[in-house]
Formats: structure tokens, C-alpha cells, sequence
């Protein structure tokens, strides 16, 4: 009976969150998504994602279920703004749920990915000497490989290797770390020293690739990280002047990164220059108001790189303040999921592991979207499942795939009646 129960409650799950996104996807212009029975298939894979679960554990099935109705917003919406980039999103998406299942099991032996850990840091090195060696450059920063007709972003699996090299270093030395006197230079260097190296050449190395968003995004993820494992303020705050003092160095270098912060500060400054894509934005968003233009009535086209960069823009735009909102609370509570799933755990790199990932969804969305909106500079990295992007897609159906693999809880097994019993 247990068991029917999980079945049953699986399959509620998967049904809402399907049935959400053919909504989403019903919206979206009339030969954008090619083939017509891709959603279908797409349909069946997340069924099938659902299921092949051990049947005597119980999963928090909202985590995935929540990406893929993120994702089918998404592929609506890169439909609405650019049917050529729909095309490749929606085999994207595919490519992304074929992992992410074949993936699966492997996924619940995530402990042993921590007896790797310096193999994720050289696994980051090496894709590191790829995109310096093979890499594309575009709009000032080297992010892309090409390969035949398609561009993958090392990028966004490196940032995936970075916390699974955090996550078992620290759970190795958290305790001692933590004991650590703050002004014991030796003891702190013993330990802190190939976590500084491993966690600071992938830093240095995006510094001089450009991609201070992706800096940013590791940084942050850094910080969770280390206080969540010891708890030593001092430590996170040493990692952030070090990452200042490296951002003013590169600020003063890059003239890419310097006209980004010109753009930041006035973008009405140049509205037909450096500022244009930044102005059109912020009359965007005015534009969408509280209850938004309507779906498809709104005029995203003024927005250079809208299906990249600004998804969130022309998404405000036509949906609203709510709908703006109601995007940003799905993502919370899909992240606060993920934080309480690592927080079940009974080791300190489970804990570690669900933190980190989690700590990167969060803070990419609130990194690009607070670019967006103008809180700060924006940088080069996407909104998770919305933005046009195939290695981030299918980074983050990895990642929802592995926190979703490590939220498994055994089911606590049915007694059955004594025989005194009526």
C-alpha cells in the first residue's frame, strides 16, 4: 500500500506540472515548436524521470517537477521572441531529460563523487585550457566552444565542479577549519591553502576570460559554502575583499567590463550606443506596468539579445509586476526545497553538496535578474530554464536532477497487525 501511495502522489506531481507547462506551451506561435509531437515526447521522458525512482523512497518530486514547468515558460517565451532559437531550445530541453534520466542512477551514488575531488578541480582546468585554446569571443568576452553547428559553454559545468570539489574538501576539514584561530597563519594556510588554490585558479582564470558574472556566481557559492561548514564570518569576508580587490584590478584592465559599469551608472548616457540594450529594459519593464501588455503584445524586438540576456525584461513586459513576482517566488521556493532536502541529510556533505547547488541557482537568479532591473551591472549569464541557452539547460536539469536524487528518504517500512490485534 505504501508503495501505491508513492505511485500515486508521483503521479500527481508530474500530472500538474505537465499539464502547467502544456499550458505554457499552448501559447506559443503557430510553427515556433517543430516538430509538433516534441511536447509529447517531452511529456513522457518527465513521466519517466518521475518514475524510475526505487519505489521504497520517498523523493521531493515538486523539485523537478517545478524545473519543468520553468522550462516550458521558458520555451514559450524564447518562441514568442525568436522562433529560429525555439527550434533549438525545444531539442535542447530533449538532450537535457535524456540525461538528466540516464544520469539518474548514477546520481544516487552521489557520495562517491566526493573521493574525486581534486579530479572536478583539473576537470575545470582542463575545460578552462579548451576555451582559451578553441573558444569564441563575442561582445568582448570567451565563453563559447563551437562545435559544428552548435556553441557549448563550459562554463556552466565547470560551475557544477567547483561545488563538487567545495563540498568534499570541506566536509573533510570543516571541523578543524573551524577551530582554527583566525590570526594561526599556519593553520589556516595547512588547510585553507588547496581550498584557496582550487577554488582561486578557477576565479583567477574566469578573471582573465572576462566573465566577472561567472566570478561572481562562484564567489557567492564560495561563501555559502565555507560558513555554512564553519560558521567563520572572517573567512567569508577575506574571500570577498580578496574578489574586490580583483574586480578593481579588472575593471581598470577590460574596457569590456568598463563599459558595462558606464552602462550600469547612466544608459541614457548613450541610449543609442553602449546603452541602447539597457534602456530598451528599463521601457520595457515600465512598459508591462502592474497587470502587464498581454502576451504578445508587448514589443521585445527593441531589445537586442532579448532571448539571452533580457528573457526576464520581455517577460515583465507582457506579463506584469505580478508575473515578474510570480516567477521570482517559483524560483524561491524551488531553491528553499533544495536547502531543506540537503538539510535531511545525516552527513556534512550531503548537507554541503545540496547547499552548493542550490546556493548556485539562487544566486544566478538573483545575479541576472538584479542585473536586469538595474541593481547592479549585468553580466553574461543566464536565467535558469528561461533564457535561450543549451548548456545551461542542460547544466541546470543536471543539477535539479542530482539535489532532486539527493532529497531521497527511506520509507519508514509498514507494519503489519499482531495477531492480538482486532
Amino acid at each position: 500500500m505504501a508503495q501505491v501511495g508513492l505511485i500515486a502522489r508521483r503521479a500527481i506531481t508530474v500530472a500538474i506540472a505537465l499539464a502547467i507547462a502544456a499550458f505554457f506551451l499552448s501559447f506559443a506561435p503557430a510553427g515556433t515548436l517543430q516538430p509538433a509531437w516534441l511536447p509529447v515526447v517531452l511529456g513522457v521522458l518527465a513521466v519517466s524521470w518521475i518514475m524510475w525512482q526505487p519505489l521504497n523512497a520517498v523523493r521531493d518530486d515538486v523539485i523537478p517537477a517545478m524545473a519543468i514547468v520553468l522550462a516550458a515558460l521558458g520555451l514559450m517565451l524564447v518562441a514568442r521572441l525568436s522562433p529560429d532559437l525555439a527550434q533549438r531550445q525545444q531539442w535542447w530541453l530533449l538532450v537535457s531529460f535524456v540525461l538528466a534520466i540516464g544520469f539518474g542512477p548514477l546520481f544516487t551514488r552521489f557520495r562517491a563523487f566526493a573521493a574525486y575531488k581534486y579530479l572536478w578541480v583539473v576537470g575545470s582546468l582542463l575545460l578552462f585550457v579548451l576555451l582559451l585554446v578553441f573558444g569564441q569571443e563575442v561582445n568582448g568576452a570567451r565563453l563559447w566552444i563551437p562545435i559544428g553547428p552548435i556553441q557549448v559553454e563550459p562554463i556552466e559545468f565547470i560551475k557544477l565542479f567547483i561545488v563538487f570539489f567545495l563540498a568534499a574538501y570541506l566536509a573533510e576539514t570543516a571541523d578543524v577549519i573551524a577551530n582554527s584561530r583566525p590570526w594561526s597563519v599556519r593553520a589556516n594556510l595547512r588547510y585553507l591553502g588547496p581550498l584557496f588554490l582550487g577554488w582561486g585558479g578557477s576565479m583567477a582564470i574566469l578573471v582573465v576570460q572576462r566573465d566577472l558574472g561567472m566570478a561572481t556566481l562562484l564567489l557567492a557559492t564560495f561563501a555559502a559554502l565555507l560558513y555554512v561548514a564553519t560558521r567563520r564570518i572572517d573567512l567569508v569576508l577575506g574571500g570577498i575583499v580578496v574578489f574586490a580587490l580583483v574586480a578593481f584590478w579588472a575593471v581598470h584592465h577590460y574596457p569590456y567590463v568598463q563599459t558595462r559599469i558606464a552602462v550600469w551608472n547612466d544608459p541614457f548616457s548613450d541610449p543609442l550606443g553602449a546603452g541602447y540594450q539597457s534602456s530598451q529594459a528599463y521601457y520595457a519593464l515600465a512598459a508591462g506596468g502592474l497587470f502587464g501588455t498581454g502576451f504578445g503584445l508587448g514589443h521585445p524586438g527593441f531589445i537586442p539579445d532579448v532571448a539571452t540576456d533580457y528573457v526576464y525584461a520581455a517577460y515583465s513586459e507582457e506579463f506584469g509586476l505580478i508575473g515578474a513576482f510570480a516567477v521570482v517566488a517559483v524560483f524561491l521556493v524551488l531553491v528553499r526545497r533544495m536547502l531543506r532536502a540537503g538539510a535531511q541529510q545525516p552527513d556534512l556533505y550531503a548537507k554541503l553538496l545540496a547547499v552548493g547547488m542550490g546556493s548556485t541557482l539562487g544566486f544566478q537568479v538573483f545575479i541576472i535578474i538584479g542585473g536586469v532591473i538595474g541593481l547592479f551591472p549585468l553580466t553574461g549569464i543566464t536565467l535558469p530554464f528561461l533564457s535561450y541557452g543549451g548548456s545551461s539547460l542542460v547544466a541546470n536539469f543536471l543539477l535539479i536532477a542530482l539535489v532532486w536524487a539527493l532529497s531521497s528518504r527511506l520509507c519508514a517500512p509498514q507494519q503489519s497487525p499482531s495477531p492480538s490485534s482486532p
